[in-house]
């Protein structure tokens, strides 16, 4: 169970250089009931999260040491440890095209918000990022030899222990859950990652290869293309 589970409040680690900015997301969140710390470059916020193990990280792409792309990167290569690598990460910038979107997402990103940007629309958003990446309590998902333990996200095939990205572990899970049924890129849009890129599911592609590298080093391909649909996970046929 989250720290957001238990107590109706979870810990963010609010990351923005412009102290007006950063004052004003604090005082708003810690409204709402979150407890809140904050960063203004990518060194402390390195840092923050290795001494704060936060439930979510806010975290602005133009900082004065390090972008947030390299912070990210940084969190997901385990150089902050207490807060593990799974940490979910929300995206606060005003480079608001496509491509920058799509790249702090292949980084591991969970969501990615604009500015200008009104307070209950992220507030929302940051719930939704909780709830979705809350590891909730479930039984374990096996197909074939690959096991994925939603509770202590955890992944394995054939007892190797397989490392994932928060994005790659959702999606997997997602797919897992629909074994054996084939799931359009618009379905796993929704329901990975909640939102759309106006119709580009060019990112579902690139995720699932990600996974297809991942998982089928030395064992018989799981995930399998639909031509025209989608992707369906299944076990080897006999």
């Amino acid at each position: 169970m989250t720290v957001a589970e238990q107590s109706g409040a979870a810990n963010l680690l609010v990351v923005d250089d412009e102290p007006t900015v950063r004052e004003l997301l604090c005082a708003a969140l810690r409204h709402a009931g979150f407890t809140v710390t904050s960063a203004a470059t990518g060194g402390e916020a390195l840092e923050g999260a290795r001494t704060v193990a936060p439930d979510l990280v806010l975290l602005d792409v133009m900082l004065p040491d390090m972008d947030g792309f390299e912070v990210i990167r940084r969190l997901r290569e385990g150089h902050a440890p207490s807060a593990g690598g799974h940490v979910p990460v929300v995206f606060l910038t005003a480079r608001d095209t496509t491509r920058d979107k799509i790249d702090g997402l292949h980084l591991g990103g969970d969501d990615y918000v604009t500015k200008p940007f009104d307070l209950q629309e992220l507030i929302a958003r940051i719930q939704a990022v909780l709830r979705r990446t809350g590891g909730d309590p479930a039984a374990l998902l096996r197909v074939a030899d690959l096991e994925l333990d939603p509770e202590g996200m955890q992944t394995t095939r054939a007892g190797r222990p397989v490392r994932l990205s928060p994005t790659e572990f959702r999606l997997l899970r997602y797919l897992m859950a629909n074994a054996g049924r084939t799931v359009s890129k618009a379905q796993i849009l929704d329901r990975v990652w909640e939102y759309d890129f106006s119709g580009d599911t060019g990112i579902v592609d690139t995720y699932i290869s990600y996974l297809r590298r991942k998982l089928d080093d030395g064992g018989p391909k799981l995930i399998h293309t639909v031509h025209g649909v989608g992707y369906v996970l299944r076990g080897p046929r006999s």
